[in-house]
């Protein structure tokens, strides 16, 4: 997160994952919950506080006593990879920079232990991972041993001691993970289950967690039915008019093949996310935003990972590191096609994730820290950044209908998403008949993507091992569009909307919902 302060030991620390650990947070946030009975609010920051502390204490509670939270293994975030993915964001400038990682590599090994621990007591305890996500974990483990050996390889070129420090403790967290992979094998694999589905009432509570709202299952999954086949109407209609008488499939095919639309190599395409993202933060800027001058500066980066993900990373509280947007270009791809990244760039950037997470960390003196660096809610946070997305084909950006097509094949792939994880996990009928299941979730998926085979089933990996978080983007973005056209219906311009409700920092939807209708009201 960048957070400044408290000697900077957070900087060189890694999250305890173990079962006491575990434990420990969460009598915390039962300690901190009953401790907020007692606070009177002094003003509507206050309240809108109390209400967003409460709901997230209360679900994280209600995880902990159904022994969720111990032991997660998924193949994207879960402890695995956020002890090796914390370095990213630390800076690698001088000699200082590596002793600070130098610092946090040498807590990896106990932190990998604590949480090889936490998976022995989750299978202890009833709560085995899946085979699937077991299997993904031996294989992730293996990956970022070697990962960690690189890291360091043109560390400190010029201190040879804080080198052969660094080379130690790399290694050491790479055998850290080879014996993690050796319990995923040996312990947890042998009694982990077979079926990838949570079951209903694990997926209210984890749909609750990365929504920060309530929804009613059956109706939102048949919203998503319907939410797609709106979707593919509108392809089929821009695949006629681009190549009459085709297919969508054949459209995209044929998209992909446009040298108009083609970037050759990572540094061309790190040139033209940043060529993009400048243009739109120049014609943004107080037409339709309010953005701050330190916001203005996004920086577009090739991530050191090779796992195929996109993200943004904020910036840091003093603003001295600003936020950045990271592609982590795969293994071997050299080929990258705008058609279906112009929208990914506003998702990630602007008027997505930068503004609305950088927005929230310039609003010191308005908003607490908490609500400025500490609160994400996928829902709150990639809600709007799909709504963003759609928010820029209504201000033209994507009249171009190859970019118009990769906005409407992203968003097809969202609401797919919403059909399949909810489908799943809570044993839905399939739209074909007969409950879901991993071979129905496979072919559904890529009937309504247009993604390698290899992203694909990564990404279906993802939804089985991370029940409720996928969906929360599609049902994020649907939860905005709603506030959203209730207040602008009432009057409100939309410079307004956005502007209050992204000055609120970061909240569950529930409470985004409640105090922005609140606020209108007193105004």
């Amino acid at each position: 997160m960048g957070i400044v302060g408290h000697g900077g030991e957070y900087d060189t620390d890694i999250t305890d994952y173990s079962p006491d650990g575990v434990a420990a947070r969460a009598d915390a946030a039962r300690a901190a919950l009953r401790e907020l009975d007692g606070v009177a609010p002094e003003d509507d920051v206050d309240v809108v506080t109390l209400a967003a502390m409460r709901e997230r204490l209360g679900v994280q509670i209600e995880l902990n006593d159904a022994g969720l939270d111990v032991g997660e293994l998924n193949v994207i975030a879960s402890p695995l990879q956020s002890m090796r993915d914390v370095f990213d964001l630390m800076p690698t400038d001088t000699d200082d920079d590596w002793r600070m990682i130098s610092e946090r590599l040498s807590r990896v090994p106990d932190r990998v232990d604590g949480y090889a621990a936490a998976l022995r007591s989750a299978v202890a305890t009833g709560h085995r991972p899946a085979v699937r996500q077991v299997g993904r974990g031996i294989e992730q483990a293996g990956q970022i041993q070697q990962l960690f050996v690189d890291m360091v390889a043109d560390a400190a070129p010029t201190n040879g001691a804080l080198r052969a420090e660094l080379a130690q403790r790399a290694s050491a967290a790479a055998d850290a993970y080879s014996r993690l992979a050796a319990v995923l094998r040996d312990d947890v694999g042998p009694a982990a289950r077979g079926d990838d589905a949570f079951g209903r009432e694990a997926y209210r509570l984890f749909s609750r967690l990365y929504l920060g709202a309530v929804v009613d299952l059956d109706e939102t999954y048949e919203w998503g039915l319907d939410l797609l086949e709106s979707i593919v109407a509108e392809q089929e209609s821009i695949a006629h008019r681009l190549y009459p008488g085709s297919s969508v499939a054949e459209a995209l095919r044929r998209l992909d093949e446009e040298p108009r639309y083609v970037v050759h190599g990572t540094d061309a395409l790190q040139q033209w996310m940043q060529d993009l993202s400048d243009r739109v933060v120049d014609a943004l800027a107080d037409a339709h935003f309010e953005i701050a001058e330190p916001l203005r500066t996004l920086e577009c980066r090739i991530a050191p990972t090779q796992t195929g993900g996109i993200y943004y990373t904020g910036p840091s509280e003093d603003l001295s590191r600003p936020g950045r947007m990271w592609w982590s270009v795969p293994p071997g791809k050299d080929d990258f096609h705008t058609w279906q990244e112009t929208t990914t760039v506003f998702h990630e950037g602007v008027p997505g994730h930068h503004l609305q997470i950088g927005r929230a960390v310039v609003l010191a003196d308005q908003l607490n820290r908490w609500r400025r660096l500490g609160c994400w809610v996928s829902g709150h946070g990639e809600g709007w950044a799909l709504y963003a997305e759609r928010l820029m084909a209504e201000l033209g950006w994507l009249d171009d209908a190859g970019n118009r097509m990769g906005m409407l094949d992203a968003q097809r792939f969202r609401a797919a998403r919403v059909v399949i994880d909810i489908g799943v996990h809570c044993g839905m009928t399939a739209p074909d008949g007969g409950v879901w299941d991993a071979d129905k979730a496979w072919v559904f998926l890529q009937a309504h993507s247009a993604m390698a085979e290899a992203n694909l089933r990564f990404e279906l990996d993802r939804y089985l091992g991370w029940p409720g978080q996928a969906p929360s983007y599609a049902i994020g973005q649907r939860i905005w569009q709603q506030l959203r056209d209730e207040l602008v219906g009432r009057g409100t311009s939309l410079k307004e909307f956005h502007r209050r409700a992204l000055d609120l920092g970061g909240l569950p939807l529930d409470v985004l919902r409640s105090a922005l209708l609140a606020d209108f009201a007193a105004s």
